[in-house]
């Protein structure tokens, strides 16, 4: 018998003794002619007891197993920097991999860079998620920054070389604005306040809806609506207010601006090709709200020339860079460009725009125990007037009897007596209390009245906003700026000294501070000689 045969009769006796099972005791034949039963036959085979049933056999191996041996190997290996990553699968690597990368689906949807910039240039990068808000960037660097939280803080979007910038909402991502922006390009994120972001719903109705501006389509008992039943009616989508009026538009690829009849409805913004006329044959579709979003136009008086300072843009998301695909428009004064521009913001996010500032207003009751107590603005507008005639401070309630109080208290202030109110005492006039107001923050330094400008427009032109700067005709002098009616009004402050007391006036001395924080506490109480009362002060953080 050769070898081939012989290693087949030793298989199939193998295959014969799993089929038959250990029951079995048949005898068989080997192949030298002698005769064994079958559990005698596999002691034979494999040297052990009785095989069972679908059990493997016991394969003794002087190897170690693949682990063990990979381990000494890999400890013995210096590790070194992968120099090509993206060639090599960190998990299959025990080498250049690395745990804290995560598995792959993490990677691809984890943390993005943001980089936002405040208004002196410097910047901070922020590792966001893709679902990162605006309203939780500004969290952060409130708490960053150390600054008094409020619902005031916004993240804007600047366009540098199209002189474009818009208040982003609080619920946009950070992420899916900064993808639209062009490769290369010198768009950027800015934090800083806007007061003017939740005026919608704390003005009055009639400053932000002026009657001319409102279509005639709304009943005529929907005039006298209150404020809130207004709001509720623009954030409608069946009963939305048309906006309508004359705007001046530059169409792309001409440089004469054209003065047309526009007409915004939930639809679009339309304008008329004849005259006023709203007929659907001279009414031509212009942009699509849900499509695109508006920006105020800064510094473009050379960049486009428009035909006033009010100015405003409309970008559609396809047009990244360049002019073109935007709709540039300019309105006749401040009042209604703010209720094109209000208007287009509820007619594009609708209820959403009152979520967001119903969250604001729920975080503002919240106490934010900081040190033990709880943080306070005064541009929040949370000084009262108090009665201390009596044992104890009493709140005054009544508004007419809070006004005799203040002019009374103006009265007092006026008096050039030894009243405590009155001339300041030497202590007051020295070097340390001149020079105190530079700690503040709505103290600028010497900047200039077009700068001023700038800043009080982008912080929102809200009545009571303001800020004090030197006097650049006075070297001695201060001006405090203050916004009322959307304009923005100068004051001279000028100090005088009597009687080896120096004092700062407004009025020629009638009313007199011994320093000008004292002239600002004054004044947000009290209106004195100005329009309105201190109420919101511009400042600026560096991050």
């Amino acid at each position: 018998m050769d070898l081939g045969t012989l290693q087949n009769n030793v298989n199939n006796t193998l295959d014969n003794v799993y089929e038959e099972g250990p029951d079995s005791d048949r005898l068989r034949a080997l192949p030298n002619g002698s005769l064994v039963s079958n559990s005698e036959q596999a002691s034979l085979l494999t040297g052990a007891d009785t095989v069972k049933r679908s059990q493997p056999l016991l394969i003794q191996s002087n190897r170690k197993p693949k682990e063990e041996e990979e381990e000494p190997r890999a400890l013995s290996l210096p590790s070194i920097p992968n120099p090509f990553p993206e060639l090599c699968s960190p998990s299959n690597s025990p080498i250049l991999s690395n745990s804290s990368l995560g598995s792959g689906s993490q990677r691809e949807g984890g943390s993005h860079v943001v980089k936002v910039y405040s208004e002196d240039g410097t910047c901070r990068s922020l590792e966001v998620t893709a679902g990162t808000t605006a309203r939780h960037v500004c969290e952060m660097l409130v708490q960053k920054t150390h600054a008094l939280h409020d619902d005031c803080w916004s993240l804007v979007e600047v366009y540098q070389h199209l002189a474009l910038e818009r208040c982003l909402e609080d619920h946009e991502s950070v992420v899916e604005v900064q993808a639209t922006w062009p490769v290369g390009g010198d768009s950027r994120f800015v934090f800083r306040k806007n007061y003017a972001k939740y005026e919608l719903f704390k003005s009055s109705p009639q400053s932000l809806f002026p009657e001319v501006m409102v279509s005639s389509c709304l009943d005529a008992a929907n005039k006298g609506m209150s404020h809130s039943e207004l709001i509720q009616n623009v954030l409608n989508s069946g009963s939305c207010p048309e906006i309508q009026g004359f705007l001046n538009m530059k169409e792309v690829g001409r440089k004469m601006w054209k003065r047309f009849y526009f007409s915004l409805r939930r639809s679009g913004l339309y304008y008329s090709t004849k005259g006023t006329s709203k007929d659907p044959r001279h009414l031509q579709y212009c942009v699509d709200v849900n499509e695109s979003n508006i920006y105020y136009i800064t510094q473009g008086k050379k960049q486009y020339s428009p035909p006033t300072e009010y100015g405003f843009c409309i970008k559609p998301f396809k047009a990244r860079s360049g002019v073109k695909g935007l709709k540039l428009f300019c309105s006749e004064d401040e009042q209604s460009r703010t209720c094109w521009m209000a208007a287009f913001r509820l007619f594009k996010y609708g209820i959403q725009l009152y979520r967001n500032y119903q969250q604001c207003q729920a975080r503002q009751r919240e106490p934010a125990w900081i040190g033990g107590m709880p943080l306070r603005s005064v541009s929040d507008n949370t000084l009262v007037a108090m009665d201390f005639s009596g044992c104890m401070g009493r709140v005054i309630e009544n508004p007419n009897e809070a006004l005799t109080v203040a002019l009374e208290e103006a009265q007092a202030w006026r008096k050039k007596t030894n009243h405590r109110y009155s001339l300041p005492t030497p202590f007051q006039s020295s070097p340390l209390s001149a020079a105190i107001h530079r700690t503040q923050p709505w103290f600028h330094g010497h900047i200039s009245r077009e700068d001023t400008q700038r800043l009080i427009i982008q912080q929102g032109l809200v009545d009571g906003v303001f800020l004090v700067r030197g006097s650049q005709r006075n070297p001695k002098g201060f001006v405090l700026s203050l916004c009322h009616l959307q304009k923005v009004k100068h004051y001279l402050i000028l100090p005088s000294e009597e009687d080896g007391h120096l004092y700062y006036t407004m009025d020629d001395g009638q009313t007199r501070f011994a320093d000008l924080i004292q002239l600002v506490e004054f004044h947000q109480i009290n209106r004195g000689i100005l329009p309105c009362k201190l109420k919101h002060y511009c400042t600026c953080v560096a991050l």
